[in-house]
């Protein structure tokens, strides 16, 4: 069982917290995944598969999933099935289920119609039990000079993103993932602890059997996958291993 304390603002929290980061490609993911548990080494290139990271935030222990970003102008159907095998998965990485997720919007790019589906269609792929978990989070915060993101939010887009916010019970924050402040980060997790008070302190869950059949594919995949890189390392392995016996140790 989840032990929690109260806060100073009287909102109960949890010391052990489980997060889901999703968005598109170069959203700012990773670099939020990185504030979050403190890890100051950046991943190299971007990840094809969810990347568990674990980290302290203010004595608090912390679990994130970083998951690998849909293609901003993709719907549904035209993302890769092994890629929307990972969103689902996602879940799973952090057993029983997140407290939150963490749906990242970039502030510096033009928000469509398109881009508004394709958003909706990637997150219900979870339910859509999971807009009551969910927190819009906009990064790039510096980009918005002195607008404040009240007014950014009515005008971009068409109120697309208004939409979005309004989805997500009007839950969202605003950061610079590039320089956050303190108070940024606290104040997002002040945000998380009243998402996990407003459900009631329970998690996101999948269905289970549903997960089981999504992680029985994945497995097979892995495994699909291994076998190939052994294949190619056998194929490169071979001719050399016959030029060292054909040459001979007097050679």
């Amino acid at each position: 069982m989840a032990t929690c304390e109260a806060s100073e603002s009287g909102v109960q929290f949890l010391f052990d917290l489980r997060i889901v980061l999703l968005g598109n490609r170069a959203a700012g993911k990773t670099s939020l995944a990185n504030l979050i548990t403190g890890h100051a080494e950046p991943h190299l290139k971007r990840t094809a598969q969810c990347v568990k990271m674990h980290g302290d935030f203010a004595g608090r222990q912390v679990t994130v999933v970083d998951t690998p970003g849909w293609w901003k102008n993709y719907l549904v159907k035209e993302t890769p099935e092994f890629q929307k095998q990972e969103i689902l998965l996602s879940v799973a990485h952090c057993p029983p289920g997140p407290h939150a997720v963490l749906l990242i919007i970039r502030v510096d790019a033009l928000f469509k119609e398109k881009h508004r589906r394709s958003v909706q269609e990637h997150l219900e792929l979870l339910s859509e039990r999971v807009w009551n978990h969910t927190i819009v989070v906009f990064t790039y915060r510096d980009q918005l000079q002195e607008q404040t993101l009240g007014k950014y939010i009515g005008s971009e887009g068409e109120s697309l993103l208004l939409w979005l916010v309004e989805k997500c019970g009007h839950r969202y924050h605003v950061l610079n993932t590039e320089r956050a402040t303190g108070t940024q980060l606290t104040g997002l997790m002040e945000k998380i602890d009243a998402v996990v008070v407003g459900n009631g302190g329970c998690h996101f869950e999948m269905d289970r059997k549903w997960m089981y059949t999504v992680e029985g594919k994945m497995t097979k995949r892995y495994m699909r996958a291994n076998q190939r890189r052994k294949m190619v390392q056998e194929q490169w392995e071979t001719p050399l291993i016959r030029q060292g016996k054909n040459q001979g140790p007097d050679s």
